[in-house]
């Protein structure tokens, strides 16, 4: 990728000269003064950025201070006609890495580019190796122990280190960006940009501007030139979530990145090589609409190489209570509350639940139990009765204490395998947990009296505990 120049000078033969000098070699923008330096710095990265010193308002001091206060910092370098020891150290100590005079020797200004550009690449490779040693996207991050789990790590650790494109699929909320993030973590491009695009969340002109950056002028609104998700990407990964969702102009327009590894901004027609590795994620049967003639057939094989899928958390209930630990674990922290933990019987109903929206439920869940927790466990009675009914094969939403606003609908009795008093003694314990515990209100419940449950709950012990 082409490095970027910002050249900042109020004399307009001077920027003029300077970007003559330099745009064989580099992308180069201009700006007569600080406040049109500081809209460029908003509208766009830039790897270099040469102002000079005295200029009508804010001066280039103001311009430093500006840059480097920018989340994706970029070298500066001053230059001034009104050279002295006293500038040169004001600028050094405002964050310039050099310092030139006026009139500009090119080919100093050139090795001071070069050298800038090395010191900035020195300091991203820094700051994101600090930053992903706190990152959980590590193997170690991915929570669970289940054979079904550990098939996908293990894919993952084979496919990484390669440059194949990987397709990750499975239902909202299983992971799949984690696994993205755990493929380029293992790969050779760790040390590069991740970069994510949720392509549900855009509207077509939007994700194409998006992905591919546009020029300026290429439509209304497009003040200035933008950089996209695929050139933030280069030597990197472009991970392409809900990639089912995408226009058939999208679509194109990534196939053609495939067949050349060359992209156009919209409203541009210079090819821009870049080597990006690509990581799609869909909840959709991207086969499916294939057939359906709403995906490209050409595509769906190019992305296709390494297929990845990732199980829902139903099918892996023995990672549920290393999840529930973690989650609860993080915002107990958060909360600054004693670590909430899950006893027994609430272990078992919560692992019986489907969990429909996954681990991002699960996740939503432990967060909710910590916020509204009463004690320091949970138990049972605090659950919402959608997972006592689900995992005892109702129907998840709570049936009728939904619909009317009436009593909660008690299961009915198994048609076959259990014996009446079992029968009976399984009404007894759903009314009991129904009601938290309060025995009146489960008499209610059952259509008995008070002193009839007392017998019920004296014939069987066990269902003592349930008693609050």
């Amino acid at each position: 990728m082409v490095p970027s120049v910002l050249i900042v000078d109020d004399e307009k033969h001077t920027r003029d000269g300077l970007r003559q000098a330099l745009e064989d070699n580099y992308d180069v923008s201009l700006g007569a003064n600080a406040d049109e330096a500081f809209n460029l710095m908003e509208s766009q990265p830039f790897d270099v950025i040469l102002t000079d010193l005295r200029m009508p308002g804010k001066s280039g001091l103001k311009v430093i201070d500006k840059a480097l206060a920018l989340p994706n910092r970029p070298a500066v370098l001053m230059m001034t006609a009104y050279g002295n020891i006293e500038t040169a150290v004001e600028a050094m100590k405002r964050g310039a890495v050099d310092f030139l005079t006026k009139p500009v020797n090119i080919e100093r200004l050139e090795v001071l580019i070069q050298r800038a550009l090395k010191t900035k690449t020195l300091e991203v490779e820094v700051k994101q190796l600090h930053e992903r040693l706190d990152e959980k996207f590590q193997f170690e991050g991915i929570i669970g122990h289940s054979p079904k789990l550990q098939e996908v790590i293990d894919r993952v650790k084979l496919v990484a280190p390669s440059r194949a494109t990987i397709l990750i699929e499975g239902e909202s909320g299983t992971g799949k960006e984690l696994i993205a993030q755990a493929i380029h973590q293992a790969s050779p491009r760790a040390r590069a940009p991740f970069v994510a695009v949720h392509c549900a969340a855009l509207s077509e002109n939007l994700l194409e501007s998006e992905i591919f950056g546009h020029e300026r002028g290429s439509f209304t609104g497009a003040t200035e030139r933008r950089i996209g998700r695929f050139e933030a990407a280069d030597s990197g990964t472009l991970f392409l979530d809900e990639i089912g969702e995408i226009s058939a102009s999208t679509q194109v327009k990534l196939l053609r990145f495939f067949e050349t590894r060359t992209i156009e901004r919209v409203g541009g027609s210079k090819p821009l090589e870049l080597d990006v590795r690509l990581v799609a994620a869909t909840n959709r049967n991207l086969e499916q609409m294939v057939r359906d003639g709403k995906f490209r057939e050409d595509l769906f094989f190019r992305m296709n190489v390494v297929r990845i899928s990732m199980p829902p958390l139903r099918e892996r209930p023995e990672d549920i209570p290393l999840l529930l630990n973690h989650y609860l674990r993080e915002f107990s922290e958060e909360n600054k509350q004693p670590l909430l933990t899950v006893e027994a019987g609430a272990m078992r109903t919560l692992q019986n639940y489907p969990w429909p929206g996954n681990v991002r439920e699960l996740r939503n869940f432990c967060e909710n139990a910590v916020v509204l927790r009463r004690g320091g466990s949970l138990s049972e009675f605090d659950l919402e009765p959608r997972f006592r009914t689900t995992a005892n094969g109702g129907a998840g939403g709570g049936g009728a204490e939904n619909a009317g606003g009436g009593a909660p609908n008690l299961p009915a009795p198994a048609a076959n395998p259990l014996s009446v008093e079992e029968n009976e003694k399984r009404l007894v314990r759903e009314a009991l947990l129904k009601a938290r515990g309060n025995r009146t209100k489960a008499a209610k419940l059952m259509g008995i009296s008070r002193r009839t449950l007392h017998r019920k709950i004296a014939q069987w012990p066990e269902l003592d505990v349930l008693d609050r």
